[in-house]
């Protein structure tokens, strides 16, 4: 198995992980857990608010990194398009221990798994920088004329 088809099963991968993190996230802050932020007194109703965006952010910024690498490799972006700065991998706020302490253990599960995902996916996204090889003259000519037509 080539490099490049272990590179598209790993991005199909984590682009079922979010996806499915995704929907979760959705049910839990949308619907199973608007309960519990019920119960919570004012300030922590406002920082589970704060977090559920949070998680949401970091989430929206994967899929769409994701969805940029599967464009790249089916030829609909090239790969320099891909690392245009709109194309990167979005910031995400961190999270502070404090705060995650006040909430609900099933909300601080999906913050978690978030930052983990995020944090995978940043780190695979600096590695695809680190194999870039010099762009040659001759490179950049044919990649503009690819982009042509």
């Amino acid at each position: 198995m080539g490099s490049a088809m272990l590179a598209n099963r790993l991005i199909d991968g984590l682009y079922t992980e979010a996806m499915l993190l995704a929907d979760e996230v959705r049910a839990y802050f949308d619907d199973i857990g608007r309960d519990t932020r019920d119960s919570l007194d004012p300030m922590d109703r406002v920082l589970f608010s704060c977090e559920s965006l949070k998680v949401t952010t970091r989430l929206m910024h994967v899929i769409a990194w994701l969805l940029t690498q599967r464009a790249v490799e089916v030829g609909e972006l090239s790969a320099d398009g891909a690392r245009e700065p709109s194309r990167r991998l979005g910031g995400a706020v961190d999270s502070d221990a404090e705060t995650l302490a006040r909430l609900p253990a099933e909300a601080r599960r999906f913050v978690d798994a978030s930052i983990a995902l995020y944090t995978r996916v940043a780190r695979l996204e600096s590695g695809l920088d680190d194999d870039l090889p010099a762009a040659s003259p001759a490179r950049q000519l044919y990649s503009r004329l690819q982009q042509s037509f």
